[in-house]
């Protein structure tokens, strides 16, 4: 049901790109907006690990230099029935995780140094089985692409915003909407996107909560995990950047009241929760 409802929104975030190239350029323009659409899957389908790597400077770990981090994923991979993915640690006191890579056979898994310095080794599986849930889920691909088409949809509303201040963009008969097409743009583009963007991002997450749990064999393992992560981003002093935050097992940008409703992840409290549920059901008590 999750990838029929993923696929519903990334066909309607694809539909709102090439309105909006509609809406600015005519039939040219929706042409345009769907070649941008298909270069940038592209784009994010061939190179997405790398772009993403190397904008945190992650480098690769060989197993001789972590070996029981290794051996953790591992048997957590080999349960998963997925590749062994490959291992990158990233040079930051930022504790967090995420997982990219554009299927399971090209799947990495980083981890940040701030992570493994306040994590026990049954915190630490439980944050890797839930990484290799979203590796196992194709999770990982499906993400990717909604950020890139997000971001190609308020990029769109920008020129809009950039032509309505000069009068439009010509007597193209073929517009439709002229200025108030335009401006209706600039105002639901952004947001249709971003709600379509978090839509997928928060239904990814508790599938992974689930499904990583169900790895590891332990959901209060993930549950401490998740509670002591996302005590420590509140005072991490390196922040990624808004565009890959929802790759991240914990939301790493903070804000209350109205932010909340645009966090990409769902509230800590309310993973905790289902976790711990889940632990009950399998008799491990809470």
């Amino acid at each position: 049901m999750n990838g029929v409802k993923t696929g519903i929104l990334l066909i309607f975030m694809t539909g709102i790109l090439v309105l909006a190239g509609r809406l600015i350029g005519g039939t040219g323009g929706m042409v345009v907006a769907f070649g941008l659409a298909l270069v940038m899957n592209g784009v994010s389908y061939w190179f997405c690990d790398k772009i993403v790597l190397r904008m945190y400077g992650a480098q690769p770990v060989s197993e001789a230099e972590a070996p029981e981090l290794y051996g953790i994923i591992s048997r957590l991979a080999q349960q998963a029935g997925i590749p062994m993915p490959r291992l990158y640690m990233i040079p930051t006191d930022m504790p967090n995780a995420f997982a990219t890579g554009r299927n399971p056979e090209h799947a990495v898994v980083a981890v940040t140094q701030g992570m493994m310095r306040i994590l026990g080794k049954d915190e630490v599986e439980g944050v890797l089985a839930h990484e290799l849930a979203h590796v196992k889920n194709r999770d990982i691909l499906i993400s990717t692409i909604a950020a890139t088409l997000a971001g190609a949809i308020m990029m769109l509303a920008s020129f809009a915003r950039f032509a309505a201040l000069f009068g439009g963009l010509g007597g193209r008969d073929d517009r439709e909407g002229g200025l108030l097409g335009l401006l209706a743009l600039m105002i639901v583009g952004p947001i249709a996107a971003m709600v379509v963007q978090l839509a997928i991002s928060r239904s990814r997450e508790y599938q992974a909560d689930a499904t990583g749990a169900q790895l590891c064999g332990h959901p209060l393992s993930l549950a401490n995990a998740l509670v002591r992560l996302d005590n420590a981003s509140q005072y991490a002093v390196d922040v990624p950047t808004p565009a890959t935050a929802h790759m991240f097992i914990v939301n790493p940008l903070r804000g209350g009241g109205i932010r909340s409703l645009f966090s990409t992840h769902p509230s800590t409290e309310d993973r905790v929760n289902r976790l711990r549920a889940m632990a009950q059901e399998m008799g491990q008590g809470s």
